[in-house]
């Protein structure tokens, strides 16, 4: 299932825009290309395109008539959907518009969108998966090494190999080691990046070559791939020098292609990668034996971190941030999902390596300010991953709050906090008796400081001259006001279970001001 925001956000900004979100965001399992001659609007659960549509009236009639068929959303060209009465159209329907944007044709938004869907609703079947896209990357690269008669590459905008060409002899050591590592390697990225290949490849539509450079790297023929504004990847030809207007020109056409072709990648690892966060998420929620998760997770046992981040992050971005932190170290599957706000990791509890807490936590240490892990309890089954969990984001709130010692710790590192902190937090101050409340009177009626007297003599038992200190007062005076305490309120200071009832009283009151 996927619903028609999260469809136009798995594809991304360079095509489309969602302008109104509907009511409830309906799921969608089909596209619907509505003819303005005819009445038809498909049927729930269908977003609809509409083609050939001449003017607003046009567009406001068409939205009436989805809304009224319960249709999941309308797709229009982007000048349409942006016309004040049909966004107003759309607003009263509570239908979901979207807005396509210019260049377009109306073929592939069908093929992109129905291979988004089609991946949605099966995301573990083969036959909806990347395989057919990685396909037609590979002939693709086959089509332009014809085209410019020379080795192809086709990367992404992170310098990932995608597909490459076949049979051709003519290349270089960096293609090769390319190829067979399927990324390009660091040494030669820092040397295109030097040159500001990378800048240009961001900023520009255009096609460029770049000259021979060291180590037997020769010249290439660059092709940057966009799609509405967007860098998607590029074309990357090994050619003996300058090429012919013409052949850039039929390079430039492939690109074009070529961004559909890695718009539906991006779309469907998004949907796939949306399926295991909600798989994922599904068994930290609740684990029940009868209905199983399918989620692939390393060996056991596991613990559940939950995961904090700088100020100014949201949610989402905490996901995108961790997983981005996770693969660049090594962490090629992260075990990632957010639950009630809560950025949470399910990784190994007694290995090493990628995954692991020891992994983890020695990230989380030489990783910038405000980065911060909370590990659960170990889980030894699916059964005891709710339990870990929520042990975690207990310990999460505790070091945000500088009560227990960040910035990576596991619950068997802090049992003492989380102990007190259960105890106090189960007490209500409103109903706060005994010698205590006595003194917080006095405190408020006469601004005196006797509960922050009692509570430094109480955490140095037995050694008046630590909570003189801490007090800043003389020791002799310590012992006048604790005398004068005992005037005032009932106390058996000797009895250790009314030393620690006063203890976790004071700790409330403490935590609630």
């Amino acid at each position: 299932m996927i619903s028609a925001s999260d469809l136009i956000t798995a594809v991304g900004p360079a095509l489309f825009e969602v302008v109104v979100t509907g009511k409830g965001d309906s799921e969608v399992r089909d596209v619907f290309l509505a003819d303005p001659q005819e009445p038809a609007t498909g049927q729930p659960g269908d977003l609809v395109l509409g083609v050939g549509l001449r003017d607003a009236e046009d567009a406001v009639e068409l939205v009436e008539r989805c809304a009224a068929g319960a249709a999941s959303g309308v797709v229009l060209r982007t000048a349409l959907a942006h016309e004040a009465a049909v966004v107003t159209a759309a607003e009263r329907s509570t239908l979901t518009l979207v807005a396509l944007q210019p260049g377009v044709t109306w073929a592939h938004v069908v093929w992109l969108l129905r291979g988004v869907i089609d991946r949605a609703g099966a995301p573990d079947s083969p036959a909806a998966g990347d395989a057919g896209v990685h396909q037609e990357l590979f002939a693709l690269a086959d089509a332009a090494a014809a085209i410019v008669d020379a080795p192809v590459t086709i990367e992404d905008n992170q310098s990932r190999v995608l597909a490459y060409s076949s049979g051709q002899d003519f290349t270089d050591p960096a293609r090769v080691s390319t190829i067979v590592g399927r990324r390009v390697p660091p040494e030669v990225i820092a040397h295109f990046r030097a040159r500001g290949i990378f800048r240009r490849l961001a900023r520009s539509s255009d096609p460029f070559l770049v000259p021979a450079g060291p180590n037997g790297i020769r010249p290439r023929l660059v092709v940057p791939v966009r799609a509405g504004g967007e860098w998607l990847g590029s074309i990357w030809a090994v050619v003996d020098g300058p090429v012919s207007d013409e052949v850039t020109a039929k390079l430039s056409d492939a690109a074009s292609v070529l961004a559909l072709h890695l718009l539906r990648l991006r779309a469907q690892a998004d949907v796939a990668r949306r399926s295991a966060i909600d798989r994922l998420r599904t068994m930290l929620r609740q684990f029940s034996p009868d209905s199983p998760v399918d989620v692939r997770l390393p060996p056991h046992p596991w613990r559940v971190v939950a995961l904090g981040s700088p100020d100014g992050y949201d949610v989402p971005q905490q996901l995108d941030l961790w997983e981005s932190i996770g693969r660049r170290h090594g962490w090629s599957e992260p075990q990632l999902a957010d639950l009630d706000g809560t950025v949470l990791a399910v990784v190994t509890a007694d290995a090493d390596g990628p995954g692991s807490w020891n992994w983890l936590q020695k990230l989380v240490v030489e990783s910038s300010p405000g980065t911060v892990a909370a590990a659960g309890g170990p889980a030894r089954g699916p059964a005891d991953l709710p339990s870990s969990r929520a042990e975690a984001v207990e310990l999460l709130g505790l070091v945000r709050r500088g009560v227990a010692a960040g910035p990576a710790l596991r619950v068997e590192e802090a049992w003492h906090v989380l102990t007190v902190h259960r105890a106090v937090t189960s007490l209500d101050t409103t109903k706060l008796d005994g010698p205590l409340a006595t003194l917080l009177r006095h405190d408020i009626e006469h601004d005196t400081g006797f509960v922050e007297t009692l509570q430094a003599w109480l955490d140095y038992p037995g050694q008046p001259q630590r909570a003189a200190r801490r007090l800043h007062l003389h020791t002799n005076t310590l012992r006048h006001r604790m005398k004068r305490i005992g005037e005032i309120a009932e106390l058996e200071l000797s009895d250790p279970m009314q030393r620690l009832a006063l203890q976790l009283q004071i700790a409330t009151v403490r935590t609630e001001h």
